[in-house]
């Protein structure tokens, strides 16, 4: 997730005193956490970036992602 939020950032040019003060913090040590893998990001504040960075929310979480299925092999 880290590599992505910081890929998409450079990609838009953004810097991270501006992405850190689009989700709400009050510095960029907060935000340099979250983009460094130090603090996990929440689903509020996925949301939030995928609004600035143009993106699906669904973009930070998909290496999180597991198959729960329970599918069976009825043949």
């Amino acid at each position: 997730m880290t590599n992505i939020l910081k890929e998409l950032r450079l990609k838009r040019g953004y810097t991270q005193e501006y992405m850190a003060e689009q989700l709400g913090y009050s510095d960029k040590t907060g935000y340099n956490k979250l983009e460094n893998g130090n603090v996990k990001l929440s689903i509020a504040r996925a949301i939030k970036a995928s609004k600035v960075l143009k993106v699906n929310p669904s973009i930070f979480f998909k290496d999180d992602v597991q198959d729960t299925s329970t599918k069976e092999d009825i043949s």
